[in-house]
């Protein structure tokens, strides 16, 4: 288990890494195997997915999953990787803000420095006060927990989009003042956009990447201090999985294999840390 002197270690650590001069990027992961391979490949940080977990463990995404579910695989996450962990919490797994405090304190009891959670267009007010429980449990369990809130606006389409940068830059300074650390806006990559929230958000902006995104340094470049993969990786895998199954049951072959990574290196990959 993780003492209160290393999460503190490691929360102080990884808040250092957001930077616009060299971008922390995150692909993320849903399982164990997934955090090994991320850390392996000289990854400073860990994220995890929601809409991977949710979908790996038989749920939909949208606060569909069970909390207890969710923070089972945060701690196995958490357990497994030497590097800082920061969990997708979907909206909070929590009716109310109290409920989305005590998803908070079981996060930061199951080892992770850092969180995302999302709006989902919900009126400020709200959020606010959700956001404001967060850090308080955060508080209470002493751990300066990475709350990276994720404003919808412009994932979600809200209102006139003539209109949508200054309500994200509205929602994005009502959420700090609340306590979050950061600031998360999906659905977004043209360059002056986003080059318009960095500047507007007195806080490490984090931006979702894509297969059409502009380059890690581009955005960096911009005033970005994160990006990450969010879903595509695990949908990218479960792609591979519907190729290879239609190929076997239409053609009886199975080209779409071509690119796996070897069992032995996955196999490695999970012995433990002293070579059991």
């Amino acid at each position: 288990m993780t003492s209160h002197s290393e999460l503190v270690a490691r929360a102080t650590a990884f808040a250092d890494l957001h930077t616009p001069s060299a971008p922390l990027a995150l692909a993320n992961a849903w399982d164990v195997a997934g955090a090994r391979i991320v850390e392996a490949s000289g990854a400073p940080a860990v994220a995890t997915t929601s809409a991977g977990v949710a979908w790996s463990l038989g749920s939909p995404d949208g606060d569909a999953l069970a909390r207890d579910r969710a923070l089972d695989l945060i701690a196995r996450v958490t357990a497994a990787v030497s590097v800082p962990v920061t969990a997708d919490i979907e909206g909070g797994f929590g009716a109310d803000p109290a409920a989305v405090g005590e998803t908070v304190a079981g996060v930061i009891a199951a080892g992770a420095v850092g969180i995302n959670i999302e709006d989902g267009l919900r009126e400020p007010a709200e959020q606010i006060e959700r956001l404001a429980a967060a850090r308080a449990a955060a508080d209470a369990a002493g751990v300066p927990l990475y709350v990276n809130a994720r404003v919808d606006t412009y994932l979600k389409g809200l209102g006139d989009p003539a209109d949508r940068l200054d309500e994200t830059l509205s929602r994005a300074a009502a959420y700090l003042r609340a306590g979050a650390t950061g600031i998360f806006v999906p659905g977004v990559l043209d360059p002056s956009t986003v080059a318009e929230l960095a500047k507007g958000i007195d806080a490490p902006l984090n931006i979702l990447l894509g297969p059409d995104a502009p380059s890690v340094s581009a955005l960096g470049a911009l005033g970005v201090s994160r990006v990450s993969l969010g879903s595509w990786v695990a949908e990218a895998a479960y792609a591979l999985v519907r190729r290879a199954s239609e190929e076997l049951a239409a053609t009886g072959t199975y080209g779409a294999l071509a690119q796996s990574l070897p069992y032995g290196e996955i196999n490695a990959l999970l012995k433990d840390r002293d070579g059991r």
